[in-house]
């Protein structure tokens, strides 16, 4: 398996895990305050959607601009809420807005698979190539469902291998003798780890490619 499959798999795999987890919760309120966030549920579904789109269409472009976002329009729908390109329509159902969380995977999924392996696109944490890209998605995905996962008091622990991958390409300062879900968490400033710091609001990955880090 490619390293471009591998990221696509991982990406597929982290969102079907997370809407077959939401569709439990459909008759629950999604616009309660995500945990840890000033976002309600809805909105930070809504980001992790927006986010899948915008990975997947910095690599679409010829020739992916090093240095800044494919400029698409974006709005914020409240004071606070999170700057979206994708969201659901007014007056979707939750069901309808799993749909959408679904077709931005499908579409990170598919690009990952088919443009070279070696396209380099923006990303302010680091210019990123398509399994850089397919990393964040997981992570996007694995953490934010966290937070939603805790205001609707459902459970969410993903396998830890895909979080070891997860890690392993974008947090190579993380420790890799400890659980790999608690170390995403503490990674991504939302858990502590024995004998570590709590990590910093502003955190940052590491996009750059392996080879060139």
């Amino acid at each position: 398996m490619t390293e471009n499959s591998s990221g696509a798999r991982d990406v597929r795999e982290a969102v079907d895990l997370a809407i077959a987890t939401l569709q439990t919760a459909t008759d629950r309120d999604w616009h309660t305050p995500a945990a840890g966030l000033s976002w309600s549920c809805w909105e930070t579904i809504e980001h992790i959607a927006d986010d899948l789109f915008a990975y997947a269409t910095q690599l679409t472009p010829r020739n992916p601009s090093r240095v800044t976002y494919v400029p698409f329009g974006w709005r914020r729908g409240r004071h606070g809420a999170p700057a979206l390109t994708v969201y659901a329509e007014d007056g979707a159902s939750p069901e309808g807005l799993l749909q959408v969380l679904d077709s931005a995977a499908g579409l990170l999924v598919a690009v990952v698979e088919v443009v070279p392996a070696d396209r380099l696109a923006y990303h302010p944490y680091g210019v990123s190539d398509p399994s850089g890209f397919a990393a964040m998605g997981v992570v996007e995905t694995l953490t934010h469902m966290h937070d939603v996962a805790r205001a609707l008091d459902l459970e969410w622990a993903p396998p830890e291998d895909l979080c070891d991958r997860a890690l392993r390409r974008l947090f190579r300062d993380a420790p890799t003798d400890t659980g790999r879900w608690p170390t995403l968490l503490w990674a991504t400033g939302r858990g502590d780890l024995p004998g570590r710091d709590r990590r910093p609001s502003d955190w940052r990955w590491d996009g750059s490619p392996l080879a060139t880090a």
